[in-house]
């Protein structure tokens, strides 16, 4: 099984004709046919349903034509990278993310990204729903956790990222000060649901010690930048992810409570159906947003470390 011959069997599959691959491909139709036969030979099936007027596919051509088609798209890929040093970044692609990273943190950081390569067209979804990266035309997906279906291939952007605990001053100047998870009870707690689940039982450790806290609150929502926007607003406590309201902390729009507790880890992750997915695309913007949240959390670190506030 040579190059050839699998671009041969490319070429016969989309023109229907072997004659006229071989006319493509410089060759004899008797050399294009052993070709054919070489590969069918080393894949112990055949591939075409030949007949004097007619060539089709067969099952296994239609099956070997799919992998075919990939792979010589990897290889061509591949020779550019290694021609050019440089990946190549272009074409649409669709990528899912939570709705308040998506809405208030990703456009800024994607436009650096198509500045840097100009023929990409980006589609950005902005979504707490998790897509079904199988079944829908989803390139790619930012996701907090670890994926759900363990076939999927996870790569880390922000693996300390934690949940924070805050509230508005306006909140807190009603209620004073919280300064343990077990007075949440007591307050208005602005719950996530993601699916089926409500988000009310909250988890924090010290040291060792962990602190599970069922809350109840008069708002949920199945969007987090709503849930953000209602702490904003000074209506209840929000647990949000660190990555989502490092600004607004950073700001003072909010403020992190329970200072010597660290919330639940969250860690934010790119996630593809499988490796056959880590185009250079891929590659290429898993690096630029792992640097871009590194430095959004060391940033909120740096702050909460210097009002007395552990980030993780």
């Amino acid at each position: 099984m040579t190059l050839q011959d699998l671009r041969l069997f490319l070429q016969i599959a989309k023109s229907g004709s072997l004659s006229a691959a071989a006319r493509l491909f410089d060759l004899s139709p008797a050399a294009a046919s052993a070709s054919l036969k070489r590969l069918e030979a080393e894949l112990a099936a055949p591939l075409f349903v030949r007949s004097t007027r007619s060539l089709r596919l067969t099952p296994e051509g239609e099956t070997f034509l799919q992998y075919c088609r990939q792979g010589m798209q990897w290889l061509d890929e591949g020779r550019d990278v290694v021609a050019t040093g440089r990946g190549l970044v272009r074409g649409q692609f669709l990528l899912s993310v939570p709705s308040d990273l998506g809405r208030n943190v990703l456009p800024e950081w994607m436009n650096d990204f198509q500045t840097r390569f100009p023929d990409l067209r980006l589609r950005l979804q902005a979504t707490d729903r998790l897509s079904d990266l199988f079944r829908e035309p989803v390139d790619a997906a930012l996701r907090y956790g670890a994926p759900s279906d363990s076939s999927m291939v996870a790569l880390p952007l922000a693996a300390t990222n934690v949940r924070i605990l805050c509230a508005a001053p306006a909140y807190l100047e009603r209620t004073g000060p919280i300064e343990r998870p077990e007075d949440l009870p007591g307050h208005n707690c602005l719950c996530f649901v993601l699916g089926d689940d409500i988000h009310n039982r909250w988890r924090f450790h010290r040291d060792g010690s962990a602190c599970v806290i069922d809350v109840r609150g008069d708002r949920i929502s199945d969007d987090g930048d709503i849930v953000r926007r209602w702490a904003l607003a000074g209506i209840g406590i929000a647990c949000k992810s660190a990555l989502d309201v490092a600004d607004d902390l950073i700001a003072g729009r909010l403020v992190a409570l329970c200072q010597s507790w660290q919330g639940e880890p969250t860690p934010l992750n790119l996630i593809c159906a499988d490796r056959r997915q880590l185009t250079t695309t891929i590659r290429e913007l898993r690096q630029h947003l792992s640097v871009r949240c590194d430095a959004r959390l060391a940033a909120l670190s740096t702050y909460l470390q210097r009002t007395g506030v552990a980030a993780h």
